[in-house]
C-alpha cells in the first residue's frame, strides 16, 4: 500500500493515504470495528475514525452501515469464494487433486487474521438484521456449499468419491473446517489441537473426510493436503 507520511503534531492520523486507496481502507476498517463493537454497536464515526478520514468521506462510497457491511463481506469473504469457482472451473486434473486444492485454500482462509471476527460477528448479531442474514446466506453460504458440492459430484461421476448426496457433504466439511479452525484460534482451551500446527490439523480432517467419502473397499490412501 501507498503511502505518505503525515506528522504527528497535527493531531492527524499518523498516514495518510492516497485517495485511490480509501475504499480498501475504509473496508478494512470496518472489519476490525465490527469484529470488536458488533454490527448495532458499531458507527460509522468510528469506522472512519480507525480509517483516519471523515465521517463524510464515508459517504462518498457507502451510502449506509447495512452497504458497507454487504461490501465488507464481498471484499472478504465472496471474492475467496470467486477465486476458488476460477480455480474449479479451470483445474481439469481429478476430482480428488481439485478437491486438495479447494481445501488447501479453504483452510488458509479459515486461518487468517480475517475470518474470526467475521464468524463471530455473523454468529453473534446477524439474526437482528434479517435482510443481511438473506445476504450473507445467498451470498456466502449458499454460494460456498454450491461450489463444494460441485467438486464433490464430480468425484461421484467419476468414480472416485462414493454416491452421497453432495449437499451434504458439502455442508459436513464446511463445519469440519469451521470449528476446527475456531479451536485452532483458542489453542490453550483446547487440548486436542493445543500441540499440533495448522498442518497437521489441516491433514488429520483430509484424512477423515477423504475415508468418509471414498467408495466402499477403496485402498489408496488419501492425498496430502500440506507437508507434516
Amino acid at each position: 500500500m501507498s503511502t505518505l507520511p503525515d506528522t504527528q503534531s497535527t493531531g492527524e492520523p499518523r498516514w495518510r493515504r492516497l485517495p485511490g486507496e480509501r475504499p480498501g481502507q475504509i473496508l478494512q476498517a470496518a472489519l476490525e470495528v465490527f469484529g470488536e463493537r458488533g454490527l448495532a454497536a458499531s458507527r460509522l464515526e468510528d469506522i472512519a475514525k480507525r480509517a483516519g478520514l471523515s465521517k463524510g468521506t464515508i459517504y462518498l462510497y457507502f451510502p449506509n452501515k447495512e452497504e458497507l457491511f454487504r461490501e465488507m463481506v464481498r471484499h472478504t469473504v465472496v471474492s475467496q469464494i470467486e477465486q476458488r469457482e476460477q480455480l474449479v472451473s479451470s483445474t481439469s486434473g481429478t476430482a480428488s487433486e481439485l478437491l486438495v486444492l479447494f481445501m488447501r485454500d479453504y483452510w488458509k482462509f479459515i486461518r487468517s487474521a480475517q475470518f474470526a471476527p467475521l464468524f463471530r460477528l455473523i454468529h453473534a448479531e446477524i439474526q437482528n438484521f434479517p435482510d443481511l442474514a438473506s445476504f450473507y446466506s445467498q451470498e456466502v453460504v449458499a454460494r460456498g456449499h454450491r461450489l463444494m458440492a460441485a467438486i464433490i459430484a464430480r468425484g461421484i461421476e467419476s468414480g472416485e468419491f462414493r454416491e452421497m448426496e453432495p449437499m451434504v457433504a458439502a455442508r459436513m466439511l464446511a463445519g469440519t473446517f469451521v470449528m476446527h479452525g475456531l479451536w485452532c484460534t483458542h489453542r490453550d482451551c483446547f487440548e486436542s489441537v493445543a500441540q499440533k500446527t495448522d498442518e497437521q490439523v489441516l491433514n488429520e480432517i483430509s484424512e477423515f473426510y477423504f475415508h468418509a467419502i471414498r467408495p466402499s473397499g477403496a485402498s489408496h490412501a488419501a492425498p496430502r493436503t500440506a507437508k507434516s
